[in-house]
């Protein structure tokens, strides 16, 4: 008789982010695609319209992003590409009030938090 047992990864994933990107790489080996590389094509959250919105948590949870894919992930090392959304703020949206201010620069242009990439 045969127990299944399921694997048992030998890295550790520390956060959503991770396991997300993570499970893009594992797919991508499985699909025969080892040495593809995963970009990450929009990360943000908004600093104002919301009960959990406020550019003290977005500028947060921006340097945290940053800081974060210099380093890669527990599956694969090194910087992982991704890009911040968006550059400015559209106060004319039309629909939910949060979606109007996922961006960098608000409406008028100013920058909404000082950041480095360095």
């Amino acid at each position: 008789m045969r127990i299944y047992e399921p694997h048992k990864p030998t890295f550790h994933d520390q956060n959503p982010f991770d396991a997300l990107v993570d499970s893009v790489y594992a797919s991508l080996e499985k699909a025969g695609g080892p040495n593809l590389q995963a970009v990450v094509s929009e990360g943000g959250r908004p600093s104002e319209g919301g009960t959990e919105a406020s550019v003290g948590i977005a500028e947060t949870y921006y340097r945290i992003l940053i800081n974060h894919v210099k380093n890669g992930i527990p599956k694969r090392s090194g910087a992982i590409e991704a890009y911040l959304f968006a550059m400015f703020d559209e106060n004319g949206m039309d629909g939910n009030e949060v979606e109007r201010h996922f961006c960098q620069f608000s409406a008028d242009k100013q920058p909404k938090y000082q950041r480095s990439f360095n």
